[in-house]
């Protein structure tokens, strides 16, 4: 005989759709519920993986392969430009753009394209294990943002590496995520160490979330995240002297493109907003 308990269940179960197509918020919490839980169980399962080839920096490589169904999942597409620049067997300073914990699975999506990357992280991240755990089985490098000493220290240590094995090192500049539809001021760090160790610096651009993401009103629909990946921009004979006006560039590059692939993600969703409606309009009348 079915208990009441069962019933609940059976009724929550069929409940859920209904909830997830009629409420914005309760569609807002289950996919960041379902990225998390999703980045979390791939990190537990992959890092004994990791552990047969330690801080390879390829190990991120099938991480990619893991994760890339929990954006089809959640509805982000990511589409990616300029994979000729990225796919280079070449050392670059990569810097980006940063918005969302999101860009994580962006990453992942196009880290087969990079082959050989790494990702300068805050060292609070190591400590949310299992993905701390796994990251760091991946190569990432961690540095304490608090201090700007030991963080230039680490990160000139790893130049030889990454001219040696023609590894990119992916850093965000802005230093903390903002969704703010702009891109705000960088810190030095990732073009000190281009500078310093001739690396050419390699900008990558995310358009913005905010066509289908909007925090404050916890609105989650499915859209699409254009990735821009520039031409490189050559260090050679640069000194410390030229970090202000590299940055300035580079910043300038970024917000141009910035600006015209959010403008384009906008219409495309607002065309496809307006084609759903007129389409349940239709239906309606029918």
């Amino acid at each position: 005989m079915t208990s009441y308990f069962q019933l609940i269940i059976l009724a929550l179960l069929l409940l859920l759709p209904i909830l997830y197509e009629s409420s914005a918020r309760f569609r807002y919490y289950t996919k960041f519920t379902v990225y998390c839980v999703g980045i979390t169980v791939n990190a537990a399962i992959l890092w004994p993986i990791f552990m047969c080839r330690p801080w390879n920096v390829r190990n991120l490589k099938i991480g990619g392969l893991f994760c890339r169904p929990i954006s089809k999942i959640i509805g982000i597409k990511w589409t990616l430009r300029g994979e000729e620049y990225i796919s280079q067997d070449k050392p670059f300073v990569i810097v980006a753009n940063h918005q969302s914990s999101l860009d994580i699975l962006g990453m992942l999506d196009i880290w087969d394209v990079m082959d050989k990357c790494t990702v300068v992280a805050k060292k609070e991240l190591f400590y949310v294990w299992p993905f701390g755990l796994s990251s760091w089985l991946g190569g990432l490098i961690f540095i304490d943002r608090k201090s700007s000493d030991k963080s230039r220290t680490i990160l000139n240590s790893v130049g030889d590496y990454l001219k040696r094995e023609r590894v990119k090192l992916w850093i965000f500049p802005e230093g903390t995520r903002r969704n703010t539809n702009d891109i705000h001021a960088f810190k030095k760090g990732a073009f000190h160490i281009a500078i310093s160790e001739q690396i050419p610096i390699m900008p990558v651009i995310f358009s913005s979330y905010t066509p289908f993401i909007d925090s404050k009103k916890k609105i989650f629909d499915n859209g699409e995240v254009i990735i821009t990946t520039l031409p490189p921009i050559s260090t050679a004979g640069m000194t410390t002297k030229d970090i202000d006006a590299l940055m300035e560039k580079t910043k300038g590059l970024m917000k141009d493109v910035y600006v015209e692939t959010t403008a384009e993600i906008s219409a495309k969703f607002m065309k496809s907003k307006i084609s759903g409606i007129e389409k349940k309009v239709e239906k309606a009348i029918n």
